[in-house]
């Protein structure tokens, strides 16, 4: 059977047209005969694998919408985000990656289809999953389990590109036409941009990632994740015993089961200062932050608790989303209110997000702490132009942002 590739490319234009934003990510993908795959799937470095026979029995507006949906796997970076996700809880096996690319696909198709594109046989949903909408692949993994309700999505392959594993149809990294690290940046940031240009083109999930992805990497965020994992594993962290893994010394003692430690996941207080002195532009920064950290948490939602603060401290219901966080303030700032209300939750983080403007406690928090300052040229007061604000305590691990 001779690969049609004149209606692979013609799918392609009925994308562009229906999803002009993602452009430039559509044709940065280098298409590539296969007869291994079983039908469409991506690699890492931007190949598009097509099995010809795929291409033969398919209508060109359905090899659209899949081709929207391969590139939104690499555009979304589920092959890294699989990864540290298996590494993190331990999973591998054909399960665990078929487990990934049904997680995958579920934070993609909530809202990938319509308005020109049709839904492609067999389409992975949150709803054919049983769960809600507008979640992270994350978030899915730790929902469903393979059974009854995925019977049917065996079949399902998407690629390295869409879980991270290997395939043996990839060309690997020294394969020919495939982008590297620099060139995969800037697609995405292409991309982002055109959503961000498009306003109320884009679904909101898209218009979220665009957010992101435009928000420059942080150095602190590794801070705050080494902190997460020194809290996570400082003497005392345990918080119960189980027998669902044997505990290390149980060799010394045949014939006797011991359990292990079951470590309490930990928990953060994050403290934004709201004060008049911060601008909507720092605001909006923070709440990036909040979404980075609650990355860190590996989507642990419970283990968050966000704190407005200026003169006075004011909770924030516990964080679905970063967009549902109703920050209060602009008066006077003052976050030794905000550390107080705080840590009376006992949390084994505390992150200050902060322009440093503000009296600080005397006292260190029983807890790690991590002062995020937002970037500034000069501190300025209305009331004194020769003020300088009180540099962080030499407790705090501080970074600047921005």
């Amino acid at each position: 059977m001779s690969f049609d590739i004149d209606k692979l490319y013609a799918a392609r234009l009925h994308a562009v047209r229906a999803r002009p934003y993602l452009a430039t990510a559509l044709f940065a993908l280098h298409i590539v005969e296969s007869r291994q795959v079983p039908t469409m799937g991506v690699d890492r470095f931007w190949r598009c694998y097509v099995a010809p026979g795929f291409v033969d029995r398919t209508p060109v507006e359905e090899l659209a919408s899949v081709l929207v949906h391969e590139v939104s796997h690499l555009l979304r970076e589920h092959h890294e985000r699989g990864e540290r996700f298996a590494r993190a809880h331990n999973l591998d096996g054909p399960a665990e990656q078929l487990r990934r690319n049904i997680a995958a696909d579920a934070e993609i198709n909530d809202d990938a289809f319509g308005d020109g594109l049709v839904v492609p046989e067999g389409a992975v949903t949150p709803a054919r999953l049983g769960l809600a909408e507008g979640e992270l692949m994350e978030e899915y993994l730790r929902q469903f389990r393979l059974g009854r309700l995925t019977e049917g999505m065996a079949w399902l392959d998407c690629g390295s590109g869409a879980d991270g594993a290997d395939r043996p149809w990839d060309l690997g990294p020294d394969g020919a036409d495939g982008l590297d690290t620099q060139e995969r940046d800037a697609v995405r940031f292409r991309v982002a941009q055109a959503i961000i240009g498009r306003p109320g083109d884009a679904p909101a999930g898209w218009r979220r990632w665009a957010k992101e992805a435009l928000h420059p990497p942080q150095p602190w965020r590794d801070l705050l994740g080494a902190a997460l994992r020194s809290a996570a594993t400082a003497a005392g962290a345990g918080a119960d015993y189980r027998y669902g893994r044997p505990a290390r010394r149980a060799a010394s003692l045949p014939g006797v089961v011991l359990p292990s430690l079951r470590r309490t996941p930990p928990r953060v207080g994050v403290v934004i200062d709201t004060s008049g002195s911060v601008s909507d532009d720092e605001l909006g920064s923070a709440l990036l932050e909040v979404a980075a950290i609650t990355r860190t948490l590996g989507g642990r939602h419970d283990l968050l608790t966000v704190w407005s603060c200026d003169a006075a401290a004011r909770i924030a219901d516990p964080v679905c989303r970063a967009e549902g966080i109703t920050l209060i303030g602009g008066g006077g700032t003052d976050l030794r209110t905000g550390f107080t209300r705080a840590l009376r939750t006992r949390p084994d983080v505390l992150v200050a997000l902060t322009d440093g403007q503000t009296p600080w406690p005397s006292a260190r928090p029983s807890c790690r702490t991590v002062v995020g300052l937002f970037r500034r040229e000069h501190a300025v007061s209305e009331n004194d132009p020769y003020y300088v604000p009180d540099r962080p305590p030499a407790w705090a691990r501080v970074v600047r942002i921005g």
